[in-house]
């Protein structure tokens, strides 16, 4: 009896439509064979059939590349998406930011801290609340 593995990850599955190939390599592969096979009938009496034939395969190969690249999982035009993106568009450094809830709390504890010993400093010199005020407006005026 064959043996027939099964993938464990049937997302990565494509479904073939014709010669074993998914509808984007068809699509690709005729737009292929639309561009080139043109092209080298039109150019072998001018180039010769090897020239006309390098230009031909030239001409296809975008869509050869197209249909058959893929990486990590993403198709060609992604990745060149990606790749511009990150390499012209974008800024080339980016500055690591986070936003910490213990300094937060930290800060806020320091605050507390900073609160209290103006509080012992005013207790200690005798003023109170109104008078505190009043003399840390003075000293901001002077």
């Amino acid at each position: 009896m064959p043996y027939v593995q099964i993938p464990k990850d049937l997302t990565k599955v494509k479904t073939k439509l014709l010669f074993n190939l998914t509808k984007r390599q068809l699509i690709c592969f005729a737009a292929a064979a639309v561009t080139g096979v043109p092209f080298y009938l039109l150019t072998k009496d001018y180039l010769g059939t090897s020239g006309a034939a390098l230009g031909m395969v030239a001409l296809m190969l975008p869509c050869f590349f197209l249909a058959m690249y893929e990486r990590d999982g993403q198709p060609l035009e992604k990745v060149l998406k990606n790749y511009i993106q990150s390499r012209f568009i974008r800024k080339r450094t980016r500055p690591y930011q986070t936003q910490n809830f213990y300094s937060y709390l930290q800060e806020q504890v320091n605050i507390k801290k900073e609160v209290t010993a103006i509080a012992k400093a005013n207790a200690a010199t005798g003023k109170t609340g109104k008078t505190a005020k009043r003399a840390g407006s003075a000293r901001k005026g002077e």
